[in-house]
């Protein structure tokens, strides 16, 4: 029979041959490093006999996450494995792949598992690597199911749950089986490089209302070189985790009583925050935006009328009903922005119009998935809603995309090739989650993607990923941490101007329907305060720096006055500055202003004071010499106007 490759080309097989037999056939090589297959779009294990007309692609570790899941899930089960050795009352739960790399197994143990035990697992692991045991597959009707995993209760429960006459597969690699859809290697001597990375608990199908588990997590490669990179990375994450920036920096804080997901931002982080919202807010007056304020509360029906409460009710907070009304905090603005617009008869001439808001908006989020500023339940959101003529559609999203460009290139300074564009479309096989209108999708989706194309920009397509109602374009940013972030969008919406009845009369004095582009350029304040504070490690630009200079007098005694009318002359050019006046060592205060992340430290002391001179230091150590108090304030001045990146 014939089967096509990835290459296009066509391969004659036999009836029979499996996904590692097409590898054999093409190279030894290819069959030895192989993880997985993917025939006709969907990835499937080596075992996979293949079909007349298949098309078909052998995945490696190298071919990305769906080769590496692969890889891992394997590794997954050789810990369970070796758990099942070393304690083997144990029960077992599940053991997946995860998408931001490496793999995790919930334990049901009398063993409460500790870095000790951590390292004989592991070693354990290494033994079963080496012995290279074949790993097979194979499927039994439900009830032979049930009786092979009768010791195991999570397992029981997992069978249970599948549909009447579902198949039913395992894998088997020496004396340990497990239930599991696959797809794994040919054997546990393929695992090259592994590491136990950590371990926390967890509740049995993330409910809370379950037994709590025992969840390790790890990694695999197929080089030591790659785990000692992924090591080096790991390290690289911590330093650059934002909460624990915002700690040492003391930027924010939660609390118990405030709740989770609810950050309290301390004055050096509201320092930041404050000119965040006023650096994005100055850059839209200039672009013709009016700012308005809008309730964090509505009631139901107004969600009702937008679409919220059918394809986002889930993620919001309970309503509350008062005086015959059924209030909810909103986790939007735009139904509101709908509102300021239709409060008067709109003209051709009158647009587009441009409400932007910084607004509060409240998501219900598990308190298990908050995670400092990244992901909070309420939040300030930079949005804006632009009320357009169909004619108009290009030129404003063009706008919209030079702006992005302009805030994250020139103005904080991230390389143009870190972006990558995606038009995110509708799953049309989704009909819960997508408002039901075929022509508009199809028109809204064409208009973007014709956009794009028009101004030239390289784009990839997603299904699945719009919004519920409308497509956009995403902009991704690849982090210092080689993660693709998405923060900036832009979206096209014909569906709420229809469900709130918009209209502007048009030049031959008709009612016409605007379009509405959502667009959000800084997303949320909180999200994009932890992104900034990983990507530069707290050191921000001096812009933004919550502390932009420390004077640090050698003897506050001899030189602290003269320090006070450095500050004053600072602080009139509009300067963050304070006078480290301890009795300390300079050594000392200079080494603790570094920690600081304070841009600029000026040492005042008897030859300063005599010249009427500052001496300037930078945060990392470099030393740029004396000069005058106004001439340094003259080059912080113009470094922070233009909004300068020196690192």
């Amino acid at each position: 029979m014939k089967i096509l490759l990835k290459d296009g080309s066509e391969k004659e097989i036999d009836n029979g041959m499996s996904v590692i037999d097409l590898a054999k056939s093409i190279s030894e090589g290819l069959a030895r490093n192989a993880t997985c297959g993917k025939v006709n779009g969907e990835v499937v294990d080596l075992r996979y006999e293949l079909k007349e007309g298949d098309e078909v692609e052998i995945l490696t570790f190298d071919s990305g996450l769906d080769g590496q899941k692969a890889y891992w899930h394997t590794t997954s089960h050789i810990m369970a494995q070796a758990v099942a050795r070393l304690w083997p009352e144990t029960k077992f739960a599940i053991g997946p792949a995860i998408d931001d790399g490496g793999f995790y197994y919930d334990f049901d143990s009398p063993e409460s598992f500790n870095d000790e035990d951590k390292a004989k697992i592991e070693e354990e692991m290494k033994k079963i690597i080496k012995e290279d045991l074949p790993i097979e597959r194979f499927s039994l009707p439900k009830a032979e199911a049930l009786e092979l995993m009768k010791d195991q209760p999570y397992k029981v429960e997992l069978i249970n749950d599948l549909p009447d006459g579902e198949e039913i597969s395992f894998y088997k690699q020496g004396e340990f089986t497990d239930l599991c859809a696959g797809p794994h290697v040919m054997s546990t001597g393929k695992i090259k490089s592994i590491k136990l990375l950590s371990n926390s608990g967890a509740y049995w199908r993330g409910d809370e209302h379950n037994k709590m588990l025992q969840r390790i997590y790890g990694i695999s490669f197929t080089k030591n070189s790659l785990l000692e990179d992924y090591l080096r990375l790991l390290e690289e994450a911590k330093e650059r985790d934002h909460r624990k920036i915002g700690k040492d920096l003391d930027l924010f804080m939660t609390h118990p009583l405030v709740g989770a997901g609810l950050p309290l931002y301390l004055p050096d982080g509201a320092t930041i925050r404050r000119t965040l919202e006023r650096y994005i807010q100055d850059k839209e007056i200039e672009l013709g935006y009016q700012h308005v304020y809008t309730p964090s509360i509505g009631t139901v029906n107004l969600y009702k009328t937008s679409g919220h409460w059918d394809h986002y009710k889930d993620d919001m907070f309970p309503v509350m009903s008062m005086d015959n009304e059924d209030l909810v905090l909103r986790p939007m603005n735009c139904p509101h922005h709908m509102l300021v617009y239709k409060n008067k008869l709109r003209s051709y001439k009158d647009l587009p119009i441009r409400i932007g808001e910084l607004a509060h908006d409240f998501r219900w989020e598990n308190s298990g998935a908050v995670c400092g500023l990244e992901r909070v339940r309420e939040m300030c959101q930079n949005d804006a809603h632009l009320f357009v003529r169909p004619d108009q559609i290009k030129d404003e999203v063009g706008r919209v995309l030079k702006l992005i460009k302009e805030v994250y290139v020139k103005d904080f300074g991230f390389p143009e090739d870190a972006f990558r564009y995606r038009l995110s479309l509708r799953d049309k096989a989704n009909v819960e989650k997508y408002i039901d209108n075929d022509e508009m999708w199809e028109t809204a989706e064409s208009q973007l993607r014709e956009i794009l194309k028009e101004l030239n920009i390289d784009f990839y397509e997603a299904a699945g990923e719009a919004a519920f109602y409308g497509p956009k374009i995403d902009i991704q940013i690849r982090t210092a941490l080689n993660h693709d972030v998405t923060i900036p969008t832009c979206q096209l919406d014909f569906a709420l101007p229809e469900r709130f009845d918009l209209s502007f009369v048009g030049e031959d004095g008709k009612e016409h329907r605007p379009v509405v582009i959502h667009r959000a350029i800084l997303g949320s304040s909180d999200r994009f305060m932890s992104f900034l504070l990983e990507e530069t490690k707290g050191n921000l630009p001096v812009w933004l720096a919550p502390h932009q200079v420390k004077v640090l007098p050698i003897s506050t005694e001899k030189h602290g006055e003269y320090a006070e009318k450095v500050k004053e002359v600072l602080l009139k050019n509009r300067v963050r500055v304070e006078v480290d006046d301890r009795n300390e060592k300079l050594g000392y205060k200079i080494r603790e202003a570094q920690l600081a992340k304070v841009p600029y430290m000026l040492v005042v002391g008897d030859k300063e004071v005599e010249e009427g001179k500052v001496s300037v230091r930078t945060r990392h150590g470099g030393d740029l010499g004396q000069m005058s108090v106004e001439e340094f304030a003259k080059k912080i001045q113009e470094e922070i106007d233009n909004k300068v990146i020196t690192e």
